[in-house]
C-alpha cells in the first residue's frame, strides 16, 4: 500500500521519521510517499484532507477533525517547550492592543496561545516563523511569536523574552503543552491507521539507539543549524511523549481542545479524537 505522508524539514521531525522512510525499519506491505513542508503549508494541506499521514498544529486539527485521527506515537509535547513572545525592547511603550505582532502562521498552536493570553491585540502579520526574527530586528513589528530553534537563537541577535507562552499555558491548564501531533486520515482501514503508529514509535526507538547514523538525514534538512542547536531542538521537542502520549499526554490534547472552545478560538470537535483512547 503506498501512503502520501507529511512532516517538516525541522529536526524533531527528520529524527522521528528518518528510520521509516530511510527503511532502517522494516514497513512490509507499505510505500511511503513524502511531502516535506513547513508546518502551516501542513497545516493547510490537512485541512483540505490532501495527505494519508501528516504532521499538523493542534490548533489545526480542530479545524479538520472530521478528516483525521490524531495517532498515540509522534507528537511535539511537553513542558518548557513553547512559543515566546520577543521584542527588541525589554519592555514595549505600547499597550498590547496597539501591537502589531508577527505570528507563525494563522493555524499554529502558537497563534491559539497567543489569542488566548493576549485576546486585545487584533493587528497581526502571518509569516513563516523563520523570518519573525529577522522582522522583530527591523521592527517591522512591534512583537513576535517564535517557535522551533528560533526558542535557543533569539538572544544571541540581541532580542528580549516578552512572554514565555508555554510557561503561561502550564501555569493555567497545569498540563505539558500540545504542539503538533501525526494524523492520519480516517478513511484508512483501523488495522492500517494501528500499523502506522507502531511504524512511527519504531521509528523514533530506532533513533534513539542510533544517533549518530541518522543524523546525517537531520542534518541535510537542517543546513541553515548548528550542530549544538539541532541537537538542543531535538532533546526538547521528542521526548517520552513522542514515543506515546498516554494519558497524561491526550489528557493535555482534550484540555487544549476544551480550552480553545471555551474561548470560542475553535468549535467543539464533533468526532473522537484519537487512534486509541487510553
Amino acid at each position: 500500500m503506498k501512503l502520501s505522508l507529511g512532516f517538516s524539514p525541522c529536526p524533531n521531525d527528520t529524527f522521528i521519521f528518518d528510520a521509516l522512510v530511510n527503511n532502517k525499519i522494516p514497513s512490509p506491505g507499505f510505500e511511503f510517499e513524502i511531502y516535506m513542508e513547513d508546518v502551516e503549508t501542513l497545516n493547510k494541506w490537512a485541512i483540505a484532507g490532501k495527505l494519508d499521514i501528516t504532521k499538523l498544529s493542534y490548533h489545526a486539527y480542530a479545524h479538520c477533525n472530521e478528516r483525521y485521527l490524531i495517532l498515540n506515537s509522534g507528537s511535539a509535547l511537553g513542558r518548557n517547550c513553547g512559543p515566546l513572545v520577543i521584542s527588541k525592547h525589554k519592555k514595549l511603550n505600547k499597550e498590547p492592543k496597539d501591537w502589531l505582532v508577527a505570528i507563525p502562521g494563522e493555524l499554529t498552536t502558537a497563534h491559539f496561545l497567543f489569542s488566548m493570553f493576549y485576546p486585545g491585540v487584533t493587528k497581526k502579520k502571518f509569516m513563516v516563523f523563520s523570518d519573525i526574527e529577522t522582522a522583530v530586528l527591523k521592527q517591522d513589528v512591534d512583537a513576535g511569536v517564535i517557535i522551533h530553534e528560533n526558542r535557543f537563537t533569539f538572544q544571541d541577535k540581541g532580542l528580549h523574552q516578552i512572554c514565555d507562552l508555554g510557561y503561561s499555558w502550564e501555569h493555567h491548564s497545569a498540563c505539558p503543552i500540545p504542539l503538533g501531533g501525526i494524523a492520519i486520515n480516517r478513511s484508512l482501514p483501523i488495522e492500517v491507521a494501528t500499523k502506522i503508529n507502531e511504524f512511527i514509535k519504531k521509528s523514533i526507538e530506532y533513533a534513539y539507539g542510533h544517533k549518530t547514523e541518522n543524523s546525517e538525514y537531520v542534518l541535510n534538512h537542517s543546513q541553515e543549524m548548528s550542530e549544538s542547536i539541532i541537537y538542543k531542538h531535538i532533546q526538547t521537542y521528542v521526548n517520552n511523549y513522542s514515543l506515546d502520549l498516554g494519558i497524561e499526554g491526550q489528557g493535555a490534547i482534550e484540555m487544549f481542545f476544551k480550552k480553545a472552545s471555551e474561548l470560542n478560538i475553535i468549535k467543539p470537535l464533533t468526532y473522537n479524537i484519537f487512534l486509541h483512547k487510553y
